[in-house]
């Protein structure tokens, strides 16, 4: 006896639509799931390749900003120097003024501007009369006043506190346009 025989007549057609319903879904579900390890596993590997990607991108975004870090340190680094270079400079410059304003303040030294040796009264030749303790040789010179003297050198004072301001700002200028310039030509 076979095993159809031992369905009922009427439920014959229906079980073998059953059966046949089972075969194509048991089918379909093993398509479905060689399809789902397939995909899946081009699914990881996209993932994977997206991942080094990102990655790639991250590394060299870190690569990229500790480059502009170190440049700008290097610009930090080199502004200090000149800026301590200049400061050097204005505080000798200062000292040498107090020292020049303290010389001038004890009559320990005196300015003197040369008379204009067309005038009559200093026209280059030696004075008639003679000062104790020396002979005066050479172009005639006109002693100034203590107070006119420290105001001479106090316009020489700022005069050369502003020219080594103007060198800073155009060293200054200067480093910047060339790392600017040295930028925008690097790729």
């Amino acid at each position: 006896m076979r095993l159809s025989e031992l369905i009922p007549a009427p439920y014959r057609l229906l079980a073998k639509g059953v059966l046949l319903v089972v075969l194509a879904g048991a089918s379909a579900a093993f398509a479905w799931q060689l399809q789902d390890w397939r995909y899946g596993k081009q699914l990881s590997e996209q993932a994977r390749q997206h991942t080094e990607t990102l990655n790639q991108l991250n590394q060299a975004s870190v690569a990229q900003q500790r480059a502009e870090q170190d440049k700008r340190l290097a610009l930090e680094q080199r502004l200090a120097t000149s800026e301590q270079t200049h400061y050097r400079a204005l505080s000798d410059a200062q000292r040498d003024q107090g020292r020049l304003r303290d010389r001038l303040a004890t009559a320990d030294l005196r300015l003197s501007v040369l008379l204009d040796a067309t005038t009559g009264a200093g026209n280059g030749s030696l004075s008639a009369t003679t000062a104790t303790g020396g002979v005066v040789h050479g172009p005639t010179r006109a002693e100034l006043d203590p107070a006119h003297a420290q105001r001479v050198i106090d316009v020489t004072d700022d005069g050369d506190r502003g020219l080594i301001a103007l060198r800073a700002c155009q060293d200054y200028a200067r480093r910047v346009s060339t790392t600017k310039l040295a930028e925008d030509v690097a790729p």
